[in-house]
């Protein structure tokens, strides 16, 4: 193989390894707010500015983890 298809290869897998760091880290930011969201629920004295605030964000941090699932995933047309 030659030097540029390694390089090419090297920063494929770079790149892919990054994605699953980024993921990995992604999913537990959403789970660790998943787990705070439940708990402020049952507060009755719960701050309903914060409460959207943590659900807006976890919602962001789902549209991430479903663009870097699809990026991840191999495209079948090609």
């Amino acid at each position: 193989m030659s030097q540029d298809g390694e390089d090419s290869t090297d920063n494929v897998d770079r790149e892919l390894f990054r994605n699953i760091e980024k993921l990995r880290q992604l999913r537990i930011e959403h789970r660790d707010l998943d787990q705070v969201i439940a708990r402020l629920q049952m507060d009755i004295h719960v701050d309903e500015v914060q409460m959207r605030r943590l659900k807006k964000r976890k919602l962001l941090l789902k549209d991430q983890i479903a663009r870097l699932e699809s990026m991840s995933i191999p495209d079948l047309n090609a």
